[in-house]
């Protein structure tokens, strides 16, 4: 499964610069809080988080450069 460490910290950057909580990125996405917090905290790593992950970076327009 590719590395989505860099993405997941840029997400949750923006979310804290846009207050924006995980409870609320659940309701926009109609997922449940716990897996948006899963997937954002890399507890889960399936091919569904990883979507959810592309999904949120080209969704708020998160500038991703690998380092």
């Amino acid at each position: 499964m590719p590395e989505t460490l860099s993405g997941r910290e840029r997400i949750i950057n923006y979310l804290a610069d846009h207050d924006i909580s995980r409870a609320q990125l659940a309701t926009m996405y109609g997922m449940n809080k716990q897996d948006v917090s899963d997937y954002l905290a890399g507890r889960k790593t399936t091919p569904a988080a990883n979507k959810f992950i592309i999904t949120l970076i080209k969704d708020f327009g998160i500038k991703y450069e690998r380092s």
